[in-house]
């Protein structure tokens, strides 16, 4: 039977892919940011006033406007949480601040309008960035492919339309439109975004590829197996979407004590103004003390005493190129007491590089001339390997000669004339039968390293042997070792390379626990795995085939320079300089915030109960009240930004791997 690619078209020059613009929501479209801003700029210019002494008809309206702009979107969506008998604690807020001004501390209850309406901002930027990063995910794959018909021919059709059993095209450069096998051809594809591999896997009949991978210099013939709305990239976007609606159970608790702490203020305040006028006290009095009491136990010290020391520990990282998103993130880091690393653009570089240069014995070649032939014959070739070992030559300084007559033949090589002798680089699949046994136990050796081996011959005569491989990066057995002291067990390895290959970068690094060969879903289930065995894992990776895991861990930390979108915008924290050792110093910081945190919740407690005590049982002035309430405010804050100076980070991130 003729092959189905001889009746395509010649295949055309393919210049770089245009990029798909990336849908991100910008901060000012979200009305919750909007009305934040406006708040915020409204109480800056209304505090200066007040407190120079103008007129009550110049900053009062601007107050006035503050409550209004923060309060109003957080006072409605708790009365309609009312009627579901649910007591927001962002309407007890609202209420809180209009106590307040009732009682003449109208600039109090402005600031708090302010606080809780900024957090309501970056709450809706957090949820709207997500939901950009899963639909951004969508654009890997093309939205239109090349059908072949029964008859011969071929027609251009909508990725959306392809059913089980149709048949696609997929020339050199473009990305493959659908999950199938491939029925004809031969190339290498690049399916890092789906397995994570650093290197293009060679592909023949037979063969599966995945929607949304990178074909490289030959053309396939696909057959679609799987409908485009159950490929592995839309059940990527499902996971990410079901793991990101997800709340953590610190998030259930917090919601639980908020409604709790809810009704017993509405209870007790009304209790404070109630029982005094059921015993003859006259409403003033009895609406002061009340109103005083709103003040003394409103929560702005237990608020306080979360964010300086996490937001201290943010900026503290972020200076030393670690970004944590949120301060639930940087809290949540602290928690983690089992680590899972993904292999390729983690532990290593997620570049190839020439580990290795075995000239064969009688071949009359040392290392550099041996580079400098398999360099001068891979030259013209694009494929990553070929590039690697052109780098390497260039490295040494190496003259690379002329060549004439270069091929290519996708998943065996090339092919190429230098000074007058043939020169073949490829894998050993396609040339160790040529080669013969001589080479047979280096490239076996080399490949038990972990190593991608290219077989050099000369004139048909094995010249040689290069090992290729991912270099491991710098700081990664310390980083390593750093993570083990501080979760009491060794992380494990998740990654979609191949046995051979992770378990000797494993042995490397000193982990015990790999796991190989994983799709997406496979390190999903590993980590929901654990996450059922009550471990709270953090997950390192990089790729979009990672993003799931990341989304379902309890925390993941994307590397920055080679991550991809959707791994960068799931990820709870990004290493930005791509050092590896920062994620132990930065599960350390957290630890220490939450150390602090607790130090400010007993502070904050132990002056709230003094003066409730106080209102209570005797008669707290008022701006006693206020001196002590805002007292515990600043003391709280000022405990946190401890957590700023410089020393905290070196002392972080340890001797071991500073």
């Amino acid at each position: 039977m003729s092959s189905v690619l001889d009746q395509r078209p010649a295949p055309v020059a393919v210049g770089p892919r245009p990029t798909t613009p990336r849908r991100r929501t910008r901060i000012l479209t979200l009305p919750e940011s909007r009305w934040a801003l406006a708040a915020l700029v409204l109480f800056l210019v209304a505090l200066p006033l007040d407190l120079l002494g103008a007129s009550v008809w110049v900053w009062g309206p601007l107050y006035a406007a503050v409550y209004i702009t923060g309060g109003w979107e957080p006072g409605w969506e708790g009365l309609k949480a009312l009627k579901d008998k649910t007591l927001d604690v962002d309407l007890l807020m609202v209420v809180a601040a209009l106590g307040a001004a009732a009682i003449g501390q109208v600039p109090d209850g402005a600031l708090l309008i302010v606080i809780f309406a900024t957090s309501g901002a970056l709450e809706a930027v957090a949820t709207a960035r997500t939901a950009d990063s899963v639909r951004g995910l969508l654009d890997l794959a093309p939205t239109t492919v090349t059908r072949l018909l029964p008859g011969g021919g071929e027609e251009s059709v909508p990725a959306d339309a392809l059913m089980v059993g149709d048949i696609i095209l997929v020339r050199p450069g473009e990305r493959v439109g659908a999950d199938g096998k491939v029925l004809d051809g031969a190339s290498n594809v690049d399916q890092a975004t789906i397995t994570g591999e650093a290197l293009p896997v060679a592909k023949q009949p037979g063969d599966e590829v995945f929607a949304g991978t990178v074909n490289g210099t030959g053309a396939l013939c696909v057959r679609v197996e799987r409908d485009p709305s159950d490929s592995v990239i839309a059940r990527i976007v499902k996971m990410v979407e079901e793991a990101s609606k997800t709340k953590a159970p610190t998030q259930l608790f917090i919601e639980k004590v908020e409604q709790r702490y809810s009704i017993g203020m509405v209870v007790a305040t009304l209790a404070v103004f109630a029982i005094p006028l059921a015993f003859g006290d006259e409403l003033q009095p009895a609406l002061l003390r009340a109103m005083t009491f709103m003040i003394v136990a409103s929560p702005c010290a237990v608020v306080l005493s979360t964010m300086p020391p996490l937001l201290s520990a943010i900026a503290n990282a972020g200076r030393h190129g670690v970004l944590a998103k949120s301060a639930v993130v940087m809290e949540r880091l602290g928690q983690v007491d089992a680590v899972a690393l993904d292999k390729t653009g983690t532990l290593t570089e997620g570049t190839p590089r020439v580990t290795d240069i075995r000239p064969q014995p009688g071949s009359g070649l040392d290392e550099d001339s041996l580079l400098a032939l398999a360099a001068a014959a891979e030259h013209p070739s694009e494929h990553p390997l070929a590039r690697a070992v052109v780098q390497a030559a260039r490295e040494r300084g190496l003259a690379l000669a002329d060549t004439a007559g270069f091929t290519s033949t996708p998943g065996a090589g090339v092919t190429a004339t230098i000074e007058g002798r043939t020169v073949q680089v490829g894998s050993p699949a396609h040339l160790t039968a040529t080669s013969g046994p001589k080479t047979g136990s280096t490239v076996q050796a080399l490949e038990d390293q972990g190593c991608t081996v290219v077989v050099v011959l000369l004139d048909g005569l094995p010249a040689g042997v290069l090992g290729i491989a991912d270099r491991l990066r710098p700081d990664a057995k310390a980083t390593v070792a750093a993570l083990t002291e501080l979760t009491g067990r060794p992380p494990a390895l998740l990654t979609g390379d191949n046995e051979r290959a992770a378990r000797h970068l494993a042995a490397e690094v000193g982990i015990t626990d790999v796991r190989a060969g994983l799709l997406p879903q496979d390190k999903v289930a590993a980590v929901q795995g654990w996450e059922a065995e009550g471990r709270r894992v953090l997950l390192v990776g990089d790729g979009v085939n990672d993003a799931p895991a990341l989304a379902a861990a309890h925390t993941g930390i994307a590397m920055g320079k080679a991550g991809s979108d959707l791994a960068l915008e799931t990820a709870d924290a990004v290493v930005v300089r791509d050092e590896l050792a920062t994620i132990p110093g930065i599960v350390d910081l957290s630890r220490r915030a939450r150390r602090l945190v607790v130090q400010n919740l007993v502070i904050a407690g132990v002056f709230i109960t003094a003066l409730v005590a106080w209102d209570l049982i005797g008669t707290l002035p008022l701006p006693l009240g206020v001196a002590g309430h805002e007292g515990s405010t600043v003391i709280v804050g000022l405990n946190g930004l401890r957590l700023l100076r410089e020393r905290v980070w070196t002392n972080s991130l340890g001797k071991d791997i500073a």
